[in-house]
C-alpha cells in the first residue's frame, strides 16, 4: 500500500484541521494513493486536550481519512531527526510516497550540536524526500484557528465561540457517579459526571446549557461547573441536571455538549437563594437550547 500522508496532533480535529485532511483525501485521489492522518498518542508539551484519543480518531475518519497511524511519542522517536523520521517511520515502516505539510509546520530532533542558526523547515523537507522517494507538497495557511485560541476560549468560558472555531461542540465523554446528593435535596438532582481522559480540558466554572447523551437518547439539560461554594466545597465538579429526565444514570455513560454560557459560579446566601436561581437556569437553558434546535 502506498499513502499520502499528513502529520499533527490535531487536538480538537477543528475548522484548520479539516481543511488540511479534505486537501489531504483530494490529493490522495488525485494521486492514486491511500489517505492517512499520522498522529501521537500524546503532546510533546504535556498540556490539557480537547479531544481524548478515541474522539480525535473518530472526528479525523469522519473527514475521509481512511487510516490513522497513532505513533507513542517515546525517546527514541522524539530523538530521531526530520531526515530519519522521514526515511524510517514515513517512508519504511508506513509506506508514504507523498507528505503533505504546511510550509510553517516543523517536525524531527534538532541536535544540540547544531550551531547553523537556522531551523529545519519545509525547504529542508522537500531535500530530505528527493533523497529518499517521498514527494513534500506544502499547503497553504490553515487561517487564523488554532487549538491554543480554542484553549483560551474555553477557559474563559466562551463555548459558542469556540464551537465556532471547531466547526461543532466541545463535548466532554466520561461515567455519572455518585456525589453527595446536594442537588437532589433541592429538586434539581444531578449527574455527577467523571471524565474519561482526566487531561481534558473542562471549560471556565460557571452554569451551562448543554445537550446530554446517554443510552437513552439526547436530552436537554443544565450543567454546573465548580466547587459548590454555597456549600463550602473545594474540589471542582462537573454536574449535570437532564430537564426532561428523571431515570437512574449512575455508572452509565454520559457525554455533554455545551451550547452556551448562562452565568458564572457564585456563592449564595442560602439554599432558598441558590433554588431560585437554579429555577431561572433550567429557565434560561430551555430557551437557549430551543432556539440552537429550530
Amino acid at each position: 500500500m502506498r499513502y499520502a500522508a499528513t502529520i499533527g496532533m490535531f487536538d480538537g480535529v477543528h475548522r484548520g484541521h479539516r481543511f488540511v485532511l479534505t486537501q489531504l483525501v483530494e490529493h490522495a485521489r488525485q494521486r492514486g494513493l491511500l489517505p492517512m492522518a499520522i498522529t501521537f498518542d500524546r503532546s510533546p508539551r504535556q498540556e490539557q486536550v480537547l479531544t481524548p484519543l478515541t474522539e480525535k480518531l473518530r472526528l479525523i475518519r469522519q473527514c475521509g481519512v481512511e487510516r490513522v497511524e497513532v505513533l507513542p511519542f517515546t525517546a527514541e522517536l522524539k530523538s530521531l531527526s526530520a531526515c530519519l523520521f522521514m526515511e524510517r517511520v514515513l517512508r519504511d515502516r508506513l509506506g508514504v510516497t507523498l507528505l503533505l505539510t504546511g510550509f510553517d509546520n516543523r517536525f524531527g530532533h534538532r541536535p544540540d550540536t547544531a550551531v547553523d542558526g537556522r531551523d529545519e523547515g519545509f525547504e529542508d523537507y522537500v531535500g530530505y524526500g528527493r533523497q529518499i522517494g517521498i514527494d513534500v507538497v506544502g499547503l497553504p495557511p490553515e487561517g487564523s484557528v488554532s487549538s491554543s485560541l480554542i484553549r483560551q476560549l474555553l477557559s474563559e468560558g466562551h463555548v459558542a465561540e469556540a464551537a465556532d472555531c471547531l466547526g461543532h461542540r466541545y463535548t466532554i465523554g466520561g461515567r455519572v457517579a455518585h456525589g453527595e446528593h446536594i442537588g437532589t435535596g433541592l429538586g434539581f438532582p444531578t449527574a455527577n459526571l467523571v471524565a474519561d481522559d482526566q487531561r481534558q480540558l473542562i471549560p471556565a466554572s460557571g452554569a451551562y446549557a448543554v445537550t446530554a447523551e446517554t443510552r437513552g437518547g439526547t436530552f436537554a439539560a443544565m450543567m454546573n461547573i465548580g466547587t459548590r461554594p454555597t456549600f463550602g466545597g473545594r474540589s471542582t465538579t462537573l454536574e449535570v441536571n437532564l430537564l426532561h429526565h428523571s431515570e437512574d444514570l449512575y455508572d452509565q455513560p454520559l457525554t455533554v455538549a455545551f451550547v452556551s454560557r448562562l452565568r458564572e459560579e457564585r456563592r449564595f446566601d442560602s439554599a432558598e437563594a441558590l433554588v431560585c436561581q437554579l429555577r431561572q437556569d433550567a429557565a434560561a437553558a430551555e430557551a437557549v437550547l430551543r432556539d440552537h434546535t429550530e
